[in-house]
């Protein structure tokens, strides 16, 4: 393969004429270097701002005054030291550095060694790569590692996963030969051992003499080790199984292994046993062949991401500050359409930089995918997911996805607009399920935070709102809330009904109008979800500005809870029930203003009529739920059709009105032109 060639002075970075493609560039890299800069200032203060005995807990735990490695006898008698006896023997000296100046040397020691990680990884990407990804990939790199849980993590701790991986990626791409590289690897793999598997790249990628290299350096500094440690090591190889059990619970979250997975779904004892084992050795057998083929394509950064993948897999425990592997298979592109190209990519930073709460709901059926998302996510680089392959035509130029003409976007004069336009493409499956998910968890998260929690001040303000709104609906002769729910209170199976109704089909049925749109109109589900997006946005402004304690809340007009049944009004937190979600969240009411989200959609899009009365009994039920149950205002439910409102209007003001039909696909549509590499300075490609 080609190597990259830059073009000359005429290319420089920064020069020629306004608004050239080297100037974008440029601008581009500076900002993305500030904003690197601004996270690992966040980064720092962070740490250093947590109360001292909270902050490097695993740091304090090994080399503090009391620590493990502080004392005489074994590192292992406490319980509380994980890594390899080698470990220990080379932070033993750190325990005599002062406190204080260790808490900060190991946060700026740690955020140096997260640089030069992104670094080499920026300079290992597989060839041919353009001029903007050269520039800006250092950057983008050193960022994804800021926001990563994994160095998140490590620098809260103070724990030491940087150094294996760093190790790694140095010897496979910074040092010149091959005992070099396997010296490198070799003292990884006697920090972290299942890196061990390294060896088995290199041998079957023709690199003996670093396999041979890696195995000696190993053996060497382990023998070291034990001779310093007879003990200790005899504790950690052979009584623990290389570390298995050592530390906290395996079947904790935290331990993203296919041996914490298997403890997790309830096996133990010799069947556990063996079923990691056979597992771990399929998982192995896989992921090794995938990696060797992607090395041998000239794909040597996702060969080690692979290998480190599976070293994680099948590893007896393995935390989330070890998880760094999964994170680096970003660069590995699938997808032979435009439209998937991002899918691999948006997923795994996902996993990598959001825990897993905030992508899968809190639900009973989801909670295996959810306990293991990072595992799941690691196994699938290791074993299945179809990379592309460089020698492949889509490698370098995907194909176009098929499309109906977008519609020009309004005040195309204005300089952010232009971007927003009517596309009528269907988007990418995933991305939707995580954009719809991601955004859903924030939105819980800022509706939940609105209105100052349930202490005495935000109760005091949001009974004082509920009784505005209520003397304005005495004033308008529209409060009936009272009378409806103690009416339907009476009739038992109403009562059931309406608190089935109130409880269920709140994300049910918009859930379901999206999954259809998405199926039978796609040209429509971006208009449709946009207008979703932008009520909810605009609802989290009315929570925040005006707590509202809904009628079941106010404990003067005697509301009945039917719902969650009689609270006790002497505590703030009404039981339980607060710590679940914002109480307060009332006005607007996003339970009717969904529905009739659902049921102006499905008026306008519906083809039959009798679809279309269904569509418009939803948000009817839905209203008469919120009230006979007593959980909103009838004044609330206007504030929920007033943001549906303002949300279709907004998507018309930013991209026009709605495209109907289903999706046309483009025939006869000619391959994408072929991009004059010298001008972005990579003169050759990949040849076809």
């Amino acid at each position: 393969m080609a190597n990259v060639e830059h073009g000359g002075p005429g290319h420089a970075l920064g020069t020629g004429v306004p608004g050239a493609p080297g100037t974008r560039i440029g601008t581009a890299r500076v900002v993305l270097w500030l904003v690197a800069a601004v996270l690992a200032v966040r980064q720092v203060a962070a740490v250093l701002s947590t109360p001292r005995g909270e902050r490097l807990t695993d740091l304090e735990t090994w080399i503090g005054p009391e620590g493990v490695l502080h004392v005489n006898g074994s590192f292992y008698d406490a319980d509380k030291f994980t890594g390899t006896p080698f470990a220990g023997l080379v932070l033993k000296p750190f325990s005599r550095a002062a406190e204080q100046a260790l808490g900060w040397g190991w946060t700026f020691g740690t955020l140096f060694l997260v640089v030069v990680l992104g670094l080499v990884a920026a300079r290992a990407l597989p060839q041919p790569v353009s001029r903007r990804t050269s520039l800006l990939a250092a950057p983008v790199a050193i960022c994804l590692l800021m926001l990563s849980l994994p160095v998140r993590n490590t620098l809260y701790l103070g724990q030491t996963s940087i150094f294996p991986v760093l190790l790694v990626l140095l010897g496979c791409f910074a040092v010149r030969g091959q005992r070099a590289s396997g010296i490198l690897i070799g003292i990884g793999a006697a920090l972290q051992p299942t890196l061990l598997l390294f060896a088995a790249l290199f041998w079957f990628t023709g690199r003996r003499r670093a396999t041979a290299s890696t195995a000696a350096t190993f053996l060497a500094v382990t023998a070291l080790a034990w001779a310093a440690m007879p003990h200790d090591s005899w504790t950690y190889w052979i009584h623990h199984l290389a570390g298995a059990g050592l530390g906290a619970s395996p079947a904790g979250l935290a331990n993203q292994s296919l041996h914490g997975a298997l403890l997790r779904f309830g096996l133990e004892g010799p069947l556990e046993i063996g079923l990691y084992v056979t597992l771990s050795a399929a998982v192995v057998w896989f992921g090794v062949r995938r990696a060797v083929r992607y090395a041998k394509d000239g794909q040597l950064l996702l060969a080690v991401a692979i290998t480190g993948c599976v070293a994680v897999a099948v590893s007896p425990t393995t935390w989330q500050h070890q998880l760094l592997w999964v994170l680096l298979a970003v660069v590995g592109r699938v997808g032979k359409k435009q439209s998937d190209r991002y899918m691999w990519p948006v997923a795994v930073v996902l996993v990598s930089t959001l825990p897993a709460k905030m992508m899968l709901p809190n639900m009973p059926v989801v909670e295996p995918v959810r306990d293991n998302v990072v595992l799941i996510a690691a196994l699938a680089a290791a074993t299945v997911v179809p990379f592309l392959s460089r020698t492949a035509a889509e490698y370098q130029a995907p194909v176009p996805t098929d499309y109906a003409a977008p519609v020009p976007a309004r005040w195309s004069r204005v300089p952010l607009l232009p971007f927003w336009r009517r596309v009528t493409t269907r988007p990418n499956l995933l991305l939707e399920l995580l954009l719809i998910r991601v955004g859903y968890s924030a939105y819980q998260q800022a509706r939940l935070a609105a209105t100052g929690g349930t202490n005495s001040g935000g109760r005091a303000t949001a009974e004082h709102h509920g009784e505005q709104v209520h003397a304005i609906e005495q004033f308008l002769r529209i409060d009936v809330e009272h009378w409806v729910n103690h009416t339907v209170v009476k009739v038992d199976w109403l009562k059931e009904f309406f608190n089935f109704y109130y409880t269920s089909f709140h994300f049910v049925v918009p859930l379901s109008v999206l999954a259809v749109l998405y199926v039978r109109r796609p040209a429509d589900y971006r208009w449709a979800r946009s207008a979703l997006g932008f009520a909810t946005l605009l609802a989290l402004v009315g929570f925040w500005l005006y707590p509202l304690a809904p009628p079941r809340l106010m404990p003067e007009l005697g509301f009945i809870d039917t719902v969650h049944g009689v609270q006790d009004f002497s505590k703030p937190e009404y039981g339980t029930l607060t710590a679940l979600t914002n109480q307060y969240a009332a006005m607007p009411s996003l339970h009717f203003g969904w529905s009739l989200w659902c049921g102006v959609v499905i008026v306008a899009l519906a083809p039959k009529p009798w679809m279309k009365a269904l569509g418009l009994l939803h948000p009817l039920f839905t209203v008469s739920a919120i009230v006979a149950t007593g959980n909103h205002w009838i004044l609330d439910a206007v504030g929920g059709a007033a943001v549906v409102g303002a949300g279709f209007g907004i998507g018309h003001l930013l991209a026009g009105p709605r495209v109907g039909g289903t999706l046309k696909v483009a025939t006869g549509a000619e391959p994408p032109p072929v991009i004059d590499m010298t001008k972005d300075s990579a003169k050759d490609r990949t040849p076809k």
